[in-house]
């Protein structure tokens, strides 16, 4: 990805950030834009969301989203109108990268690694 698309991502992710949290966030849920990935052409933005919502299942805030993409879009446009020829499509994906964090971190603990003896002579 050129400069372009990564400078372009970046405001999107913080334009979108915002217009999500004031009016596509149901309420008792957190949404954030943890990334977005623009294709080369600029024609598609690739926008992760994680969602936290205590004690209650994450698909309906994507469903949610996903019914409103028009309007997000329409939302997008006018903030970032004067920077872009052309509004991107969005494609809005669930950010697994915390759970994918929490199940490595349990893995590891099901390793058993033995500690080195700080006081046994080290082989060099």
């Amino acid at each position: 990805m050129g400069f372009r698309p990564e400078r372009l991502a970046a405001v999107i992710k913080r334009d979108l950030g915002q217009i999500i949290q004031r009016s596509y966030q149901p309420s008792g849920t957190f949404v954030t834009v943890t990334n977005v990935v623009m294709t080369d052409d600029l024609s598609i933005a690739k926008v992760y969301l994680s969602v936290f919502s205590p004690g209650r299942d994450d698909k309906p805030v994507y469903e949610f989203i996903d019914e409103h993409i028009d309007q997000i879009r329409y939302d997008l446009a006018s903030k970032i109108k004067n920077q872009v020829r052309k509004i991107p499509e969005l494609h809005f994906y669930e950010d697994d990268t915390a759970e994918y964090v929490n199940k490595m971190e349990q893995l590891l603990k099901k390793v058993d690694i033995p500690e080195e003896d700080p006081d046994s002579p080290s082989e060099d």
